[in-house]
């Protein structure tokens, strides 16, 4: 890949999500946040790409994982009104059909076309697969620890915006309730494992999931940006302040420093 053609890549997309916008105001406004946080995530691969000294080369073809990952979500939303797989589709799934339909790869290698496609099909998986088809595994690891470092930032945002000005699917309709949380969240966060959605029943439980990501990032620059941006202390503080809490937080927190 060359930058010319990742040029040509960013312009596709502009152009294809603009008719998505093309809906009532509180679709535009869910649609607008996939935007921004492709683009977030674009700008975040690419600190992760010299963090971790990859080859120009690498870096254009990060660059283009991190721009085609969520392709999948416009039509999701559009046919489904959710960011939910459960309820619809899985996105990533929906993100391959969006990348061969429209034809986006047709002029790169087909070795890098596979590691395009491997990387934004298994993006968001709890776990990758134990094996893989293309050579190296280190484009998954990127777009996944570049992907949660973006949705940290959006949920950080999220929640100091007033409840009636969030764009809605960001929670994935769940409960808002101040002081509900589910042990079994809490007990997996102390455990140092992540957290599983189907065990998510609130906004709080969805904070510590995102909290538990803490242990599946994959490098130093990733820890090192979160430690930075300051997202896991923003969000366990606007959870219950509750001793068990703190100290599944503090665990997690500490982690980053290991």
């Amino acid at each position: 890949m060359n930058t010319s053609q990742l040029y040509e890549l960013f312009s596709w997309f502009d152009q294809y999500v603009e008719p998505f916008l093309d809906s009532d105001p509180e679709g535009a406004k869910n649609i607008q946040l996939k935007i921004v946080h492709t683009r977030k995530v674009c700008e975040t691969m690419a600190q992760l790409s010299v963090g971790e000294m990859l080859s120009e080369n690498e870096a254009l073809i990060a660059a283009a994982i991190a721009l085609l990952h969520d392709v999948g979500r416009f039509p999701q939303y559009r046919r489904w009104r959710t960011f939910r797989d459960s309820e619809s589709d899985n996105h990533a799934r929906l993100a391959i059909d969006v990348i061969r339909k429209e034809r986006v790869l047709q002029n790169i290698t087909t070795d890098e076309v596979l590691l395009i496609e491997e990387a934004v099909r298994f993006h968001n998986l709890l776990k990758p697969p134990a094996r893989v088809h293309s050579p190296t595994r280190r484009y998954i690891n990127l777009i996944r620890d570049a992907d949660k470092l973006d949705i940290w930032r959006l949920f950080v945002e999220l929640l100091a915006q007033p409840p009636d000005e969030r764009a809605s699917a960001a929670t994935l309709g769940l409960e808002d309730l101040p002081e509900k949380i589910s042990d079994s969240c809490i007990a997996a966060l102390s455990a140092g494992t992540i957290v599983q959605l189907d065990t998510v029943t609130c906004v709080n439980d969805f904070k510590l999931l995102q909290i538990s990501w803490v242990y599946d990032l994959t490098s130093n620059t990733s820890r090192r940006l979160l430690r930075e941006r300051g997202y896991l202390p923003a969000l366990a503080a606007s959870l219950p302040q509750r001793t068990d809490i703190q100290k599944a937080v503090s665990k997690a927190v500490s982690s980053l420093s290991a």
